[in-house]
């Protein structure tokens, strides 16, 4: 059975970092398509960032060039870098284990889900 658990939120001003981690168990990281969510209060959960097994990496436009993706096989954890924070950012942020399709360019959530952590950003 796959359990993921993230960590690393918190509350933090607008332009500040924050690093978020998801550690897997019942799955290796190197071998899935991974990928971040977050949902804001009353919205749906936006897919955030994806991970491929082969190393491409896609990102919603609002976060391009401010976070980062990225996995540590040797820890079997994903992260989320996230740098240059805004207000709208503020969300629960997931990790997920999924399918990504390249030529499609479009992620399949599976269905297993951590706790998520929670991010502040304050203006």
């Amino acid at each position: 059975q796959v359990q993921l658990a993230e960590s690393g939120g918190g509350l933090v001003q607008a332009g500040g970092s924050l690093q978020l981690s998801c550690v897997a168990s019942g799955l290796t990281f190197n071998a899935v398509d991974i990928a971040w969510y977050r949902e804001a209060p009353g919205k749906q959960r936006e897919l955030v960032a994806v991970l491929s097994t082969g190393g491409y990496t896609k990102y919603t436009e609002s976060v391009k060039g401010r976070f980062t993706i990225s996995r540590d096989g040797a820890k079997n954890t994903v992260y989320l870098q996230m740098n240059s924070l805004k207000p709208e950012d503020t969300a629960v942020y997931y990790c997920n284990v999924g399918t990504f399709i390249s030529y499609t360019q479009k992620y399949y959530a599976g269905t297993s889900w951590g706790q998520g952590t929670q991010v502040t950003v304050s203006s």
